[in-house]
């Protein structure tokens, strides 16, 4: 624990929550006021490394669970998907007493994670500046969507930012409209960037037993993310435009039809694209100038494709998928959602793991990130809206007493994990 209070190993009990695990992050508490994906998913992560995580949530709830369709048993599968290994505790920050409850978790805080407007907190004492006095060791991050100076009021969306960013305009073929990425993928990022931050932090914490704030946004993630695109106008001059599944410098690297489906081939040197040739009969075209190098086959595509798309129509993108991955070039089907599952299954990753038990048991993506002595654990289904407010309270009365915790009486049962 930061500070001079007593860490979760020290208490009766290693986690308020009943966990069993010994994840590398265990003993570290997290107050997380996080909300919607970017910081639920920051602190999703460090939960299943160990930490415990207290999820504070306004007394409507995250606004993901109301996010529906799609559901299960009524519930909304976005909100389940980023809010396992979690506790929940329900607080009205305008309300003294919870305000009071909220800070004092923010003061026994290892680490502390909000994604509100900048500056929205400090009404309420909950800001860097206002936690740090009682918590000087504590690693606070912050998430907005474009950080705290000209940006701040606008609001945080993955798609404002997708489009604002510029990748909408990368996203799509050249004669159709701008599209979205399926995913929100710069809160994912940003979430990301987010743990990282904090795991440095913690490291600095630990050698010289400074805490600090962490500041990441949506639009410097993008930015970053895009890599190669912003990378390529900087130090070019040319704005990249929409390729559809092309690739601006390297060709074939796109899906192309055959007999039954579309394969995706990614050839990125030429050594595969002889290879290509070879598997697909066309060995002829790897010694033609106008294809034998990667710069010539990417100026003379509208060219090559022709005949890559005759010869592949000679078997199904599965038949295709198991000749060309054989002969070591790189290619797939274009698989959905279910598929990719099954694809993860088949090679061993256990893509799929199960929390909880009986009728409250889910099935979730498991972590991506393996230890070989501290494994990740998967110990607690998504919390219930203010769930777990009777550990919490009773967890926070037996460090210090805080006086809020006598208000409301804690229910009997704990949470099944």
């Amino acid at each position: 624990m930061a500070g001079s209070y007593p860490s979760l190993d020290e208490a009766p009990a290693s986690d308020m929550f009943g966990r069993k695990g010994s994840g590398p992050l265990s003993g570290l508490l997290v107050a997380d006021f996080g909300r919607v994906l970017a910081g639920p998913y920051c602190t999703m992560l460090l939960a299943d490394m160990g930490a415990t995580v207290v999820k504070i949530e306004s007394p409507d709830g995250d606004e993901t669970r109301a996010w529906k369709p799609p559901v299960r048993e009524g519930e909304s599968t976005y909100y389940l998907s980023i809010n396992r290994n979690k506790g929940s505790i329900a607080l009205d920050l305008r309300d003294g007493d919870d305000r009071r409850i909220a800070q004092d978790i923010a003061r026994r805080a290892d680490v502390m994670v909000e994604n509100f407007k900048p500056n929205s907190l400090e009404r309420y004492g909950l800001d860097y500046e206002s936690v740090a006095v009682t918590n000087p060791e504590v690693i606070y991050a912050s998430i907005t969507g474009f950080g705290t100076a000209g940006g701040a009021s606008l609001p945080g969306y993955d798609l404002l930012v997708q489009a604002l960013s510029g990748l909408m305009s990368l996203t799509g073929a050249p004669d159709t409209p701008a599209y979205r990425s399926g995913v929100a993928v710069f809160d994912v990022i940003t979430g990301l960037h987010a743990a990282i931050g904090i795991l440095a932090a913690l490291h600095e914490r630990g050698r010289t037993g400074r805490g600090q704030r962490i500041e990441v946004n949506l639009m410097s993630s993008a930015l970053s993310g895009m890599v190669n695109q912003t990378a390529g106008y900087l130090l070019s001059g040319t704005v990249p435009a929409r390729l559809g599944n092309e690739h601006p410098s390297i060709y074939p690297y796109e899906p192309l039809p055959t007999g039954a489906g579309d394969i995706v081939i990614a050839i990125g040197n030429d050594p595969q694209f002889r290879k290509l040739c070879h598997a697909l009969g066309l060995t002829e075209l790897s010694l033609d100038p106008r294809f034998a190098t990667a710069p010539a086959r990417s100026l003379n595509r509208e060219e090559l494709r022709p005949a890559l798309q005759a010869a592949l129509a000679r078997a199904s993108s599965a038949e295709w998928f198991d000749i060309l991955t054989g002969a070591g070039i790189p290619c797939a089907p274009i698989n959905d959602v279910r598929q990719g599952l099954d694809f993860a299954e088949s090679i061993g990753l256990d893509p799929v793991v199960t929390i909880g038990e009986g009728s409250e048991a889910i099935p979730t993506v498991r972590n991506p990130i393996t230890f070989s002595q501290t494994p990740v654990s998967y110990d607690l289904v998504p919390p219930a809206h203010d769930g777990d407010r009777g550990q919490v309270l009773a967890w926070l009365e037996a460090r210090h007493g805080a006086t809020a915790a006598q208000q409301r009486p804690a229910p009997a049962t704990q949470r099944k994990v």
